[in-house]
């Protein structure tokens, strides 16, 4: 069996006990919550569990979607705490994993602005490094620097706060959200699935 056949089984199987574990989609007993991944074959549809306090990121065309946040008045796209893209919420004191979903492109996180309410206005084209900035806390000048595929990187969110931020390569493709980071802070609504 060929080492790409080999990983593709192992992923379905992964992806049968997260079913199982956790009903298949949302939060599971664990915390988890289960997120669509690409797959090699249209015909095949792939899970992964992503752990409770993760920040999965990906191209909305990848399979996280893109949804027209009302309360934002924004296109959201390319980052989920669940399924699909949405607007994300943390609890202040939050220690979350930012971790690349996708099988062969690189992304970052990067905050563009600091704001104090909705509408989220995003710049049309933001200076954005692909440098690490700012020490693994999230701030006004925090870079998560480049996420190859499948890697992950710790993010303290100490301050609290609203903040606009993006993928520096895929700013433009809509790999764009909102980060509340507050007590009580919980995610918004899940884009459409692709292709729906």
């Amino acid at each position: 069996m060929s080492t790409r056949l080999a990983g593709l089984s192992l992923a379905i199987a992964a992806a049968s006990l997260a079913a199982c574990a956790g009903g298949g989609t949302g939060t599971g007993a664990s915390g988890a919550n289960t997120v669509l991944l690409p797959s090699y074959n249209q015909n095949v549809t792939v899970f992964a569990t992503v752990p409770k306090d993760t920040i999965g990121e990906e191209l909305p065309s990848e399979g996280l979607g893109a949804i027209n946040d009302p309360h934002w008045k924004a296109t959201l796209g390319g980052f989920t705490q669940t399924k699909f893209s949405q607007a994300l919420g943390f609890p202040t004191g939050t220690k979350i994993t930012l971790e690349n979903l996708s099988k062969n492109i690189s992304h970052t996180m990067n905050v563009v602005k600091k704001i104090k309410k909705a509408p989220a206005k995003f710049p049309s084209s933001p200076s954005l490094t692909t440098n690490a900035r700012g020490g693994g806390v999230l701030g006004p000048k925090f870079a998560s620097g480049v996420l190859s595929p499948g890697k992950s990187v710790s993010v303290m969110l100490s301050k609290a706060g609203t903040y606009l931020f993006g993928c520096a390569f895929h700013y433009q493709d809509g790999m764009r959200d909102v980060i509340v980071v507050k007590a009580k802070a919980t995610p918004g609504p899940q884009a459409t699935p692709p292709g729906q």
